[in-house]
């Protein structure tokens, strides 16, 4: 089974973050175990902050357990139509957030989507399974 991992898990786990790290450790390690963890280009951005070189973070993801895919038409497209209604709600944000892009992504292509923040996909993504706390 794939599975997409949302940035704040990586980063609970590089920053040992004393409230998540367990838990994004724990939930990391049972989605390895269950089959390829599905990296897109706006995770892998925002997760490669914490590194200074690029072989750094790619040593942490082997192609193994980590498949890299780029981000489908049909995704962009649904991150739009979420971001318009998104602006209706009240958003003030001028551009579409990188949720909607997780988000997508996850739905179009029918993974699950482990994240500990899963207020704004529910909101904006009510049929895509989420594995959160």
């Amino acid at each position: 089974m794939s599975v997409m991992v949302d940035s704040c898990v990586y980063l609970d786990i590089f920053t040992r973050d004393p409230n998540w790290c367990e838990w994004s450790s724990r939930v990391l390690s049972d989605a390895a175990n269950e089959g390829v963890i599905v990296l897109n280009p706006v995770i892998y951005a925002e997760i490669s902050i914490r590194f200074e070189r690029i072989e750094e973070i790619e040593a942490l993801l082997p192609a193994e357990v980590f498949e890299y895919r780029p981000i489908p038409r049909e995704a962009a497209f649904l991150a739009g139509k979420c971001f318009l209604e998104y602006k209706r709600r009240g958003g003030q944000m001028s551009s579409p957030l990188p949720d909607f892009f997780i988000g997508a992504h996850a739905a179009v292509a029918n993974l699950s989507l482990v994240t500990r923040d899963p207020k704004r996909f529910r909101d904006y993504f009510p049929g895509l399974k989420l594995i959160s706390p």
